[in-house]
């Protein structure tokens, strides 16, 4: 496999006066794994949808394979979408089957953790078995390229280990991989990363490119409740983490201002910023331009 396997070039997607996807190009090479990561409503799901072909392009183009994402390109791809897209009322071993002879692909052998699940209809299982499901009908057919909407949601610890164990396996035989996650470990996980916020791309590169230069000041204090809303009221971007108190490209001496003039005894330490809150940066920026 050669070349760009799945690329938008200037995509935009207007419902109405809504714009949810506006003016992304973006790519995915063979070998690579790309993360598209962004809060809920930040465009993902709607660029994934016109990058396969199933929902159109107000303007701009995309490419899957070479070409436009036509049905003979897209049985060249495996897709697992929030929803799974498999049948409730049928069993694990059933949509299996339906979905290799789909692609004229042997029926892939169940894991350990899905054997027991083999005669199980599919909505009478766990989410996280769903998923598991879902994953292993999309690798059946040796996909070159992968597209994972949130794959390992409400999937356990050891099983979205193993998962991404599998993706990495498909990127090394040469397969292109495009996957969003909530989870920011398996972000660190991916090649090169995507940001999107209300409906842009706001950022891309390795997990260090994107936060570049980017520090944040960590707050201790026993009153960190308080802490927290006084620095959340003067409008700094402000994250807890348990009861750890972060704020993101911010002036501790400022900070220091807002929490005495509040009456809150703390301590203000400059730390590296993590990529939550170089997304929180980026999003404000988003939002401001």
């Amino acid at each position: 496999m050669t070349g760009v396997l799945l690329r938008a070039g200037h995509v935009t997607r207007r419902f109405g006066a809504f714009t949810a996807v506006d003016d992304v190009s973006m790519r995915v090479q063979p070998g690579e794994v790309v993360g598209l990561l962004g809060a809920n409503g930040a465009g993902k799901t709607t660029l994934i949808r016109m990058l396969l072909g199933l929902l159109a392009v107000t303007s701009g183009r995309v490419d899957l394979l070479g070409g436009p994402p036509d049905r003979e390109r897209r049985r060249r791809l495996g897709y697992v979408p929030q929803g799974l897209g498999l049948y409730g009322d049928l069993t694990v071993r059933e949509n299996l089957s339906f979905s290799a002879r789909a692609y004229g692909a042997a029926e892939p052998a169940l894991p350990p953790a899905l054997q027991d699940y083999a005669g199980v209809l599919v909505r009478e299982l766990p989410l996280g078995a769903q998923r598991q499901v879902a994953f292993l009908a999309a690798l059946a057919h040796s996909s070159e390229v992968l597209v994972l909407d949130e794959p390992t949601s409400g999937v356990d610890v050891l099983a979205r280990t193993d998962l991404w164990d599998t993706i990495r396996a498909q990127a090394d035989r040469g397969a292109g991989v495009l996957v969003t996650t909530h989870y920011m470990q398996e972000a660190q996980q991916c090649d090169r990363l995507l940001l999107m916020s209300d409906g842009r791309l706001v950022g891309e590169g390795s997990e260090a490119d994107i936060i570049g230069s980017t520090t944040a000041v960590a707050v201790r204090t026993a009153d960190w409740a308080r802490a927290f809303a006084a620095l959340a009221a003067a409008g700094a971007p402000v994250m807890l983490a348990g009861r750890a108190i972060r704020v993101a490209d911010a002036d501790p001496a400022e900070l220091a201002e807002v929490l005495s003039a509040a009456g809150i005894e703390a301590s203000l330490q400059p730390v590296p910023a993590t990529i939550e809150e170089r997304m929180l940066m980026l999003a404000r920026q988003a939002e401001a331009s």
